[in-house]
């Protein structure tokens, strides 16, 4: 579609020190996380992991007194953060980390669905036209996208009522710094289920992965709750989205923050990856997101791409090379429908080789249903 995903106690407004006067390791985390930026990511995601991580600090704070020795350690851990997060590749779907080394690592974590935030839209010519535009028009990859985008045009998805859920079931691999070196986890399946109601709200919906169902919670700094927008992208906005590509494209890459050390091309086209990935939206709004994604410079067509799950389809594909890594969605070759993406490493790294998997993931199944937990029939 991508945020505090603590419960509705306020745990993003607390204080950066805790009831003991020591340092809250929450608040030093949010702090330390760098700007959040999305790769396909359905809003839930990361919300998903960071509450289990916040769940266990919580576990862990109340367990133990930290001692000299502990505090020493996590401060030499935070000094490793800042010195190698640079370095680090672009974790694309963070999984679950043990509080142990998520202050070390906290550096090479990215937070999934971004938020709303400012940006640059695309820089104009004196033809009128922006250079993305340009660009986008004299790739052949534009071609493929018409044709993706007429087939979208012709969906039947939605309306989707206010007082409704859109419900996702996927199979998800994420990548994991948790040993020094990048290790892809093993397939799982994951069901999100996106409240649609209007305005800003605490709560967002309902995310089950590995057996354990998690409310989804806020995005960071959201004390009164998220509302609808780049960040929790309901079928209402999505409807309010101009439909015109080039308008469009401006209007995604105003929304879409500038994260340090990434392309900024990369995170837009990042962005309308989740949207058409992990929504429920208007046909002709999906249909002139993909005519958008054609107008962004560096999209390419991706032959014999695969999702997670194996299944080849028509790739549309784009390299970002400040952070040596390469972003696919997958179409079902006949009847062009989404499939589901993937990102590998496209050189070797201190921390995986050349084509070691980032994440992926498989659209198993998408609807609409009128309660949360519940799961749309066959």
């Amino acid at each position: 579609m991508t945020a505090t995903t603590g419960t509705d106690d306020g745990r993003a407004g607390r204080s950066s020190r805790d009831s003991r006067g020591g340092r809250d390791d929450r608040a030093e985390l949010a702090r330390l996380l760098p700007p959040a930026t999305g790769f396909a990511l359905p809003p839930g995601r990361h919300e998903h992991h960071r509450e289990r991580l916040m769940n266990q600090i919580d576990h862990d704070t109340a367990a133990d007194t930290a001692s000299a020795s502990a505090a020493s350690a996590k401060d030499r851990a935070r000094e490793g953060a800042r010195d190698l997060a640079p370095a680090r590749p672009r974790l694309l779907r963070p999984s679950f980390l043990a509080p142990a080394t998520a202050l070390a690592l906290a550096g090479a974590l990215v937070a999934g669905y971004s938020a709303q935030g400012g940006g640059d839209a695309p820089e104009r010519m004196e033809s009128g036209a922006s250079a993305s535009e340009r660009a986008g028009e004299a790739q052949p990859v534009a071609l493929v996208l018409n044709r993706i985008s007429d087939a979208a045009a012709k969906g039947e998805a939605g309306p989707v009522r206010d007082d409704q859920f859109v419900y996702v079931r996927s199979q998800v691999q994420n990548g994991d710094l948790t040993s020094g070196t990048l290790v892809t986890t093993p397939l799982s399946e994951r069901e999100d289920w996106y409240a649609q109601k209007p305005g800003p709200q605490k709560k967002l919906g309902l995310s089950r992965e590995d057996g354990e169902t998690l409310p989804i919670n806020p995005q960071l700094g959201d004390t009164e709750g998220t509302a609808p927008g780049i960040g929790r992208p309901t079928y209402r906005w999505l409807a309010e989205l101009p439909t015109d590509p080039r308008k469009l494209l401006d209007h995604i890459t105003a929304l879409t923050p500038k994260p340090e050390g990434q392309e900024h091309a990369q995170a837009v086209f990042d962005e309308i990856g989740g949207l058409v990935g992990f929504t429920v939206m208007p046909p002709e709004t999906a249909a002139a997101l993909y005519k958008a994604a054609a107008l962004i410079p560096g999209v390419t067509e991706a032959p014999n791409a695969v999702d997670a799950v194996g299944r080849k389809g028509v790739g549309i594909a784009r390299v970002d090379a400040h952070y040596s890594s390469r972003s696919e969605w997958v179409f079902d070759p006949e009847t062009l429908t989404y499939l589901g993406s993937r990102s590998f490493l496209t050189a070797d790294t201190a921390y995986g080789r050349k084509g070691a998997l980032l994440s992926a993931d498989a659209v198993v199944k998408r609807g609409v249903v009128d309660e949360a937990g519940v799961r749309p029939q066959d």
